[in-house]
């Protein structure tokens, strides 16, 4: 049992499926723990968020063992582990969060104050996150399991929705916080920058909050497509027209009641000639520019303190030109931060179990092996309309 693979940053662009050691009970620092299991991996996700550290876009490091979305089976559990046994179904959310301190007792557990040396908040496999190994592997640690994780209360049941329970680690909380905090409720006109898996969850979390319309905007025609495909507008920012023109076409007013950035800071201009140009301000610009006066915008795309890939120096820092004044002036409330996972994990849950929620055919989850890793990170980073969900141990099949 002592065997591991995972995939490993080698360097920006490339990814490897490297042998890598079995996990332990212990932190990054190898302070032993009992308050944490080993899993399985049943399940566990490509994410857009990778994609950065993959691009060269972070300060990560070679040898990097990634992955944050988690579905697995609890192998063996820590001596002060109580409410889960071996065989148990859960799932992982990305956030590290131990429980204790005051953040993660307010429910605020993306910004938890014990779980990283550096600054609040950890995640798995993740650059400046605390040093967790990622999940994208065989076998991973989970540290405070009985606060973490999410058990499925029926492991036969959860199976035949494997597809969806998986989004349950990242995406779909993701894109429902966007929502939420953007204010969506039933009657709401909402619009999604970015059609891409985080895009798609968010535009999906607002038909299940009751929205009227959810308009999703892209550059990607494939992306676009899909979108249409299972049920919402869409706009083709590659057009040379502004966005509020091409709302106003669809609502007949070129305003929306709530807004999303599903996109972060890799944003790209609008228009014909600016599509390929990199703006990592012009998404919250635009956002800001057809939210109605008094409106909400959700900010879950990723933004990052330092990108050594950044068009400018400023950019370098995480400094951008937003038009601050803008949203003063028609006073927009603004929410930002990686995503407390367990604040809706279960409810999530339970609407996915109940099939109120097709969150997996929504986002175009396509299972692939482990092995198959490297070819779906070239295939996501080429902007494909699919999830790539990896089965290490052909559980899914």
């Amino acid at each position: 049992m002592a065997h591991n693979r995972g995939v490993v940053y080698v360097g920006a662009g490339k990814v490897e499926v490297q042998a890598i050691p079995f996990p332990k009970l212990e932190t990054p620092n190898k302070k032993r723990i009992e308050h944490g299991v080993i899993l399985k991996v049943v399940s566990t996700n490509i994410c857009g968020s990778d994609q950065h550290m993959v691009r060269g876009r972070t300060t990560a490091q070679s040898g990097l063992v990634l992955g944050h979305e988690i579905t697995g089976e609890v192998l063996e559990i820590g001596r002060d582990v109580e409410t889960l046994r071996v065989g148990d179904l859960v799932s992982v959310p990305f956030n590290v969060a131990c429980g204790r301190c005051r953040t993660c007792k307010e429910q605020d557990t993306g910004v938890c104050l014990s779980v990283n040396p550096s600054r609040a908040g950890g995640a798995y496999g993740y650059v400046d996150m605390g040093g967790w190994i990622g999940g994208q592997a065989e076998y991973v640690m989970v540290p405070y399991a009985d606060f973490n994780l999410l058990k499925f209360p029926d492991r036969d049941r959860a199976m035949e929705k494997i597809r969806d329970l998986t989004c349950l680690s990242d995406i779909l909380p993701t894109g429902y916080h966007g929502a939420v905090t953007a204010g969506v409720g039933p009657g709401s006109t909402v619009y999604v920058a970015g059609a891409g898996p985080v895009g798609l969850a968010a535009a999906a979390s607002a038909r299940l909050l009751g929205a009227a319309v959810t308009i999703v905007g892209d550059v990607n025609p494939v992306r676009l497509a899909h979108a249409r495909s299972v049920g919402f507008e869409t706009v083709d920012l590659s057009q040379d027209a502004s966005v509020g023109d091409l709302i106003a076409a669809i609502l007949g007013t070129p305003e929306v009641d709530c807004a999303i950035d599903c996109v972060g800071f890799e944003a790209r201009g609008h228009g014909h000639d600016g599509s390929q140009v990199e703006a990592p301000a012009t998404v919250l610009n635009s956002l800001m520019e057809i939210t109605r006066a008094a409106g909400k915008i959700g900010i879950p795309g990723l933004y990052v303190t330092d990108d050594p890939g950044a068009v400018d120096a400023a950019a370098k820092r995480g400094s951008l030109s937003i038009r601050l004044g803008l949203g003063w002036a028609k006073s927009h409330s603004f929410h930002t931060g990686q995503t407390p996972v367990m604040k809706y994990n279960r409810a999530l849950m339970q609407a996915i179990l109940w099939d109120r929620i097709d969150i997996a055919s929504i986002v175009g989850v396509q299972v692939i092996s482990l092995d198959a890793a490297p070819s779906g990170y070239g295939e996501f980073d080429a902007g494909v309309p699919k999830k790539f969900v990896i089965d290490p141990h052909g559980m899914l099949r």
